[in-house]
């Protein structure tokens, strides 16, 4: 017994470390593979020996934020009893109606509306109190500020980052220790913040997953996430079924994360009973409700192989390490790398020259090394960088002790991926899918190293196609959208040069002002641009500044011989068909280019484009008019006309 309870103690002191370091955005020190192997350890301890010792994690339902104002929940927010065996998610069902639905990996929010209003955010923090972030409400979306109905109301949901918008945060943090380990980690440091616009960056996303209080008698949980959807939020995925169902069911559904349908970090799935007033008379077993719903976690599978090599990348100002092995068999996909992340976790994992190590996908998406079961010698650390040759250096961080490996050159190429992003970006020359990562990795198989060299990328076109992630019809639309692109606008050339200071209003009133002919003239012979209406002393400096730069020359002019630059007219036309009118635009468009292009016709045609739907407002154009979104809804509310984009045409085209 004196073994056991001794076990436990140590099971608990590194689970609870394991979760604070997680939850609070320092480095990991394990896996999920890992802490899921633990706790199931602890539980069954407690189990044989019938004591909880305090502190025990099988105990908690969530992690006490630090900062923020403290409040206590209307609504305990209790944690769901999981497994990993769905017979027993089949016996929990019974026989009665069932929903499937994601367990989401974010940070579960709880908001109240009253009066048809928000009035309140906050965190679960540990279930019974959360920590206010009503501040934060115009910059998460997902949710709507109002509603249409009138009484108490109370929803619970996980706001989530993606993966896509997590690895292109990351890939900008130049300062290892504020990068984050996962999106998670990522989501939970972003509400944590206190500025607002920093928060909206992120692109933090709302979404519902059950409504926990209505004044309304809304007994199917079916029909109260309809409801909620008709309301305007964003409500999870779900599906009917009955408990002899789930097999199929669950396989079919654990498909979508194993093909890399899902960009929104999930960990499990989630069921719950349709009748919401049989799941009110369950019980209450530590902090579990027993019948609220019960999560499934997926068993992790892992592979032992051999490692060939540890490859080094280089992104922002970081070299980090990948493991290339033997290629593997896992969740139905061939695994033949995985991140180490830096040198640190080599260490940790004891990893040699040659190495037998133990891999795993960790919620069925990203290639984790979890152990070395086998090591030969020393890895070796590069003395050069990958993408400039420079000298590299170790960086010890002095919160986390983290060892990093950087580039010591300020001009290697990887150390810019916001520019290369901004350049690539839909208001720059608007290069489809060509993020950051992919970026990022030309760079280090040396393909990009300045703007010019993106048009140049059908030379590599089989290297690319052999790569990671490529294929044929990746490569063929990566080079459509780069060959469409060498058509710009002058305004969306002069975002994507990265001058500093100089965004799309300033672009648009340049070009409005002396066309890009004059810009170019007036750069090559030393003229500034004070005189331009909204420019002044500061940004035209700004210009003759970054243009004296012998890099930055040599960037425009090596553009200019790749690209072609839009005759356009933006001079405001006085009496133009949109003269005096106020428009907001919302959704798809298809006569126009994208949403930059029609507004610059607008205002081009003496009108105003703004971002919401106000009074003020003359049009909401929206090519799906029977959209149950915000804005529709807003100008519904007001008497504001919707409209088509063809009968925008109509009216004040032709």
């Amino acid at each position: 017994m004196e073994a056991k309870m001794n076990k436990m103690e140590e099971l608990i002191q590194k689970l609870n470390e394991a979760s604070e370091r997680y939850y609070g955005g320092k480095e990991e020190i394990m896996s999920n593979f890992e802490w899921d192997a633990m706790f199931d350890e602890l539980a069954k301890l407690e189990e044989e020996t019938g004591y909880i010792l305090p502190d025990s994690p099988t105990q908690k339902t969530g992690y006490e934020e630090a900062g923020g104002e403290r409040e206590a929940h209307e609504f305990p927010a209790l944690s769901l009893a999981k497994t990993k065996q769905i017979t027993e998610l089949k016996k929990w069902a019974e026989e009665k109606e069932i929903w499937l639905s994601w367990k989401l990996d974010g940070l579960t929010l709880v908001l109240t509306y009253d009066n048809g209003s928000l009035t309140k955010i906050l965190t679960r923090g540990n279930g019974e109190t959360g920590t206010n972030i009503t501040y934060l409400k115009n910059v998460i979306k997902g949710f709507p500020l109002t509603i249409s109905y009138q009484g108490h109301l109370v929803v619970r949901g996980e706001a989530t980052i993606s993966y896509t918008d997590f690895e292109l945060i990351n890939a900008m943090i130049e300062d290892d220790d504020e990068k984050y380990a996962n999106p998670r980690n990522l989501a939970s440091g972003t509400l944590s913040l206190d500025d607002p616009e920093k928060v909206k960056e992120r692109h933090v996303h709302f979404n519902a997953f059950t409504l926990v209080h209505i004044d309304e008698t809304i007994i199917s949980w079916g029909e109260r996430m309809n409801f909620l959807e008709r309301e305007g939020f964003t409500v999870i995925e779900r599906e009917m079924l009955k408990g002899e169902q789930l097999d199929e069911v669950i396989e079919r559904w654990t498909k979508k994360v194993e093909t890399g349908e899902m960009d929104i970090p999930v960990d499990g799935l989630v069921i719950c009973y349709d009748d919401t007033e049989y799941a009110l008379t369950g019980s209450v077993t530590g902090h579990h409700a027993t019948r609220a719903g019960y999560a499934f976690k997926w068993q992790d599978v892992s592979a032992k192989t051999e490692l060939l090599y540890v490859e080094w990348s280089c992104a922002a100002s970081t070299i980090s390490p990948v493991a290339v092995f033997e290629p593997v068999q896992l969740e139905g996909t061939t695994v033949s790398r995985a991140s180490l992340c830096n040198i640190s976790e080599m260490e940790r994992l004891g990893i040699g020259k040659k190495s037998t190590i133990e891999v795993i996908k960790a919620n069925k998406i990203i290639p984790k090394c979890i152990a070395v079961l086998k090591a030969e010698g020393e890895f070796d650390i590069p003395k050069n960088c990958p993408v400039c040759g420079a000298d590299t250096k170790i960086h010890v961080s002095e919160k986390s002790k983290t060892k990093t490996l950087h580039c010591t050159n300020p001009d290697c190429s990887a150390k810019h991926g916001k520019k290369f992003t901004r350049f690539v970006s839909k208001s720059g020359m608007d290069i489809d899918g060509l993020s950051i990562q992919t970026m990022l990795k030309f760079m280090n198989e040396g393909f990009i190293s300045r703007f010019a060299d993106i048009y140049h990328l059908s030379e590599h076109a089989e290297e690319i196609r052999q790569m990671e992630g490529f294929g044929d019809k990746s490569y063929e639309n990566m080079y459509k959208a780069i060959e469409k692109s060498r058509n710009v606008h002058p305004v969306n050339f002069l975002y994507a040069l990265c001058i500093p200071m100089i965004g799309t209003d300033a672009g648009k009133k340049i070009v409005s002002s002396i066309g890009f002919d004059g810009f170019m003239d007036r750069l090559q012979n030393g003229y500034g641009f004070e005189d331009i209406e909204g420019i002044g002393p500061e940004k035209s400096n700004s210009v003759l500044e970054w243009y004296a730069n012998p890099k930055n020359r040599a960037s425009l002019h090596n553009l200019l011989t790749e690209v072609s630059i839009e005759q356009v007219d933006m001079t405001v036309k006085e009496g133009g068909k949109c003269e005096g009118l106020t428009f907001v635009i919302t959704g798809d468009v298809h006569y126009y280019k994208n949403r930059d292009e029609f507004k610059a016709y607008v205002e081009a045609s003496g009108g105003k484009v703004t971002g919401s739907v106000t009074s003020k407002t003359n049009y909401l154009v929206n090519n799906d008019i029977e959209s149950a979104s915000s804005k529709n809804r807003k100008a519904k509310e007001l008497g504001i006309p919707i409209i088509s984009e063809d009968e925008f045409v109509d009216r004040f085209v032709k």
